[in-house]
């Protein structure tokens, strides 16, 4: 990969539309810039929100924006369950929808440090296959649990058999997961902020700036940039100085 596709160095949020998959908005990002771009975490093709893109010598700091935690909103229908934990995939089962005192006793349980399996339909690779490859052709896997912290699991409202859910998760929390461990799936899922970034602040990927790496970086919380070598961070940062 020749020089220049190390700049323009920095950062892109944007706010992803429900339809296209996150690897066509980093492909949208570099035919606009030249430069070599990466994600810091994707999000479904139906899902909508934040999605932070890095450009250029930037990708390099990828480890320091993966670990962040999360903010969504989602809107889970406790009716029926899916092979794919959202509207894509093949309706599993359907049930009367947990209520009153049990629907409580669930949201309770599934606050604090949570442990749910992997949904089918996700990139995590299953005896060296990912797992999505296996769900497209029928294959039935038992997934692997993840352990992960819900910070907040709030009921915005409820209409029905469906709720609308505010969550703050650490990075790895399949929303999805969360609404199938209640019955139900996600009929949509937005992702409202990576971190300290928050989606009010982001823009379609046609027209998002790229922040300066440098500020960026002196976001992060604490500990998070430590992730990537200093000596790494300050070749980004030489790059992106240079004009």
């Amino acid at each position: 990969m020749p020089p220049r596709a190390l700049r323009p160095v920095g950062v892109a949020l944007v706010d992803k539309p429900a339809g296209p998959s996150s690897f066509a908005l980093v492909a949208a990002l570099r035919r606009r810039t030249g430069a070599r771009t990466g994600h810091t975490g994707t999000l479904d093709p139906f899902a909508t929100g934040l999605l932070v893109l890095l450009s250029g010598a930037a990708t390099r700091l990828a480890p320091c924006f993966s670990g962040l935690d999360k903010r969504y909103l989602t809107d889970v229908d406790l009716t029926a369950t899916t092979s794919t934990g959202d509207p894509e995939g093949e309706v599993v089962e359907r049930h009367e929808p947990l209520a009153g005192a049990d629907l409580e006793g669930a949201l309770a349980g599934l606050r604090g440090d949570v442990e749910l399996p992997i949904p089918a339909a996700s990139a995590v690779k299953v005896g060296g296959e990912r797992a999505y490859r296996l769900a497209r052709r029928g294959v039935a896997v038992e997934m692997p649990l993840r352990r992960s912290h819900v910070y907040r699991l709030e009921v915005v409202s409820a209409t029905g058999s469906s709720l609308r859910l505010s969550l703050h998760v650490s990075a790895g929390t399949y929303v999805r997961a969360v609404a199938a461990a209640l019955g139900g799936h996600c009929t949509s899922l937005r992702r409202t902020a990576v971190g300290p970034f928050d989606v009010d602040e982001a823009q379609a990927v046609e027209s998002a700036p790229l922040v300066s790496a440098a500020t960026a970086l002196e976001r992060l919380p604490a500990g998070a940039a430590e992730r990537v070598p200093a000596a790494v961070r300050a070749g980004v940062l030489a790059l992106e100085a240079q004009r």
